[in-house]
């Protein structure tokens, strides 16, 4: 044997340990006295200033660009590579968050965003927003936040009520159509799947799902997600203004039929992301009832505007659906996420998805909305709904809207002087879809598009988006910003006159 046997220092060991716990003591005591502090005055100072800030960001949001000038990864490497380990002050993370965070945001709420459907969020809601974290409940079963559950069921309601649809509707909200239709497409698959809830498709008939070639692509995810795939969804052909044809609805559904395919869900749409179209509801409802299929009607974007009497004509029909999507999150000025889904038939989601576990079993199982979704935990996402209906009014919503409208239409008009663009669709609420016309030359014409439509992003202050119609590239310009006003939208129709006649010199315009 060596005559030397190296052996560990167990007193070392020993010393280093407690110097270990020393530092972590001392870090736990840091962090105690860290969360003592911030249960008071450190809370409410630190409140104020989150709200100094938010009332000054809302207020000079105008002068930031609406896109940040940055490239992939340059927000990460400006923050710190690992967590700290000891607390710091608000102040300091608040300062961090105005300089390399803030300063990386597409700002939703500058009254320049004129893409997508815009998210703009109302001064109530944030205030809600406030509260909801504050109180920071679970309203996944009734007695887990009584209050929750039943503010949400009352704010829907009168969501139900504003929009004009009868009371034979109820719901609950969701974070975004893309749940809400998903949850409708599951509750449509277990009513013509045969126990598909039990034993899977597999075992079943394959199913179908129509929906217009214009539909947003939250059906086909849908399909995908449900586990009927990409093929059972049929997209029926629209007419020259972008609306299904009901007639290649029929013969999609009796052709299925003749094969032993058996039709799960017609999905209409009211506003499509495009070009908000209106699907003729009417007779897709026939179909659907004549068929025994679910309908589904689609109207994230446009349903709020069915507030506006005006606008109901745009609805008929939707009243027979099975159910109904409407987003408050988006034309209405909720803040991120709001959903909401109303359907005539509460027994098909909760056959299709209802799963009590012992340990949430309650005497009031009837009123649980986590029996109707995937999610179990379920925000209170009906304070904020709640609060903008009380602090707006259904009239002051339908105002907003229609001014909206009225914009759009005007800068349409305003579009198609001179010659410089034309119309790609019909204008349909606050959506106009237009294109600089290049008779002939196809790809120089989305040459000449794409160019504009950077020329005027990179320019700051307006945000459009893009899309394709009958194969051509095409500009979309919509209105929904709560702060929008007629000049955001004239400086925008200025940048993009300037941009056409600064790349097709010559042209008229």
């Amino acid at each position: 044997m060596p005559d030397h046997i190296d052996r560990p220092d167990v007193g070392a060991a020993v010393r280093g340990a407690a110097r270990d716990a020393t530092r972590e003591t001392t870090a736990s005591e840091a962090a105690r006295e860290a969360a003592r502090d911030w249960s008071g005055e450190t809370l409410r100072d630190a409140l104020g200033l989150a709200s100094e800030w938010t009332v000054d960001y809302r207020r000079r949001v105008e002068e930031r660009p609406v896109l940040p000038d940055i490239a992939p990864g340059d927000v990460r490497r400006a923050l710190a590579k690992a967590p700290p380990r000891a607390p710091e002050p608000f102040e300091r993370v608040l300062a961090d968050f105005d300089e390399h965070i803030v300063s990386g945001l597409t700002h939703w709420n500058h009254p320049g965003f004129l893409a997508y459907f815009s998210s703009s969020t109302r001064a109530p809601s944030i205030a809600a927003e406030l509260l909801v974290a504050a109180v920071g409940v679970n309203a996944m079963l009734w007695r887990t936040s009584p209050a929750a559950t039943e503010v949400e069921r009352t704010a829907v309601d009168w969501l139900r009520q504003a929009v004009g649809l009868p009371d034979t509707f109820s719901g609950l909200i969701f974070d975004t159509a893309s749940t809400s239709t998903f949850t409708a497409l599951l509750a449509a698959r277990e009513r013509a799947g045969d126990g598909v809830r039990d034993d899977g498709l597999p075992g079943g008939p394959p199913l179908a799902v129509y929906t217009s070639e214009q539909s947003h692509s939250s059906v086909e995810k849908s399909a995908i997600a449900a586990g009927l795939g990409r093929r059972s969804v049929r997209r029926i052909e629209t007419d020259a203004a972008f609306r299904m044809r009901p007639e290649a609805l029929e013969a999609a559904i009796a052709a299925d039929l003749e094969r032993g395919i058996r039709p799960a869900m017609v999905c209409a749409t009211i506003g499509t992301t495009s070009t908000a179209s209106v699907d003729p509801v009417p007779a897709l409802a026939a179909i659907a009832e004549r068929t025994g299929v679910w309908l589904h009607v689609d109207a994230a974007y446009a349903g709020p505007a069915a507030m506006a009497p005006e606008q109901r004509a745009h609805f008929r029909g939707w009243e027979a659906a099975d159910s109904i999507v409407l987003n408050p999150h988006k034309w209405l000025g909720t803040s991120l996420d709001c959903s909401v889904l109303l359907y005539r038939d509460v027994a098909p989601f909760r056959a299709s998805l209802a799963l009590t576990p012992t340990y949430l079993e309650s005497e009031d199982d009837e009123t649980n909305l986590m029996d109707i979704g995937l999610a179990l935990g379920r925000r209170f996402r009906g304070l904020k709904l709640w609060m903008l209906f009380r602090c707006v009014g259904t009239d002051g919503l339908a105002e907003t809207m229609r001014q909206h409208i009225a914009m759009s239409e005007a800068a349409a008009a305003r579009l198609v002087e001179g010659g410089a663009f034309e119309l790609a669709a019909p204008v349909s609420f606050s959506t106009v879809c237009f294109r600089a016309p290049r008779e002939g030359d196809a790809a120089g014409e989305e040459r000449l598009n794409r160019e504009i439509l950077a020329r005027v992003n990179a320019g700051g202050r307006s945000f459009l988006s893009h899309t394709e119609l009958d194969g051509r590239y095409t500009v979309r310009l919509s209105v929904g910003s709560v702060h929008t006003e007629e000049r955001h939208l004239d400086e925008a129709l200025d940048a993009l006159h300037r941009a056409a006649a600064d790349l097709s010199p010559g042209e008229p315009g």
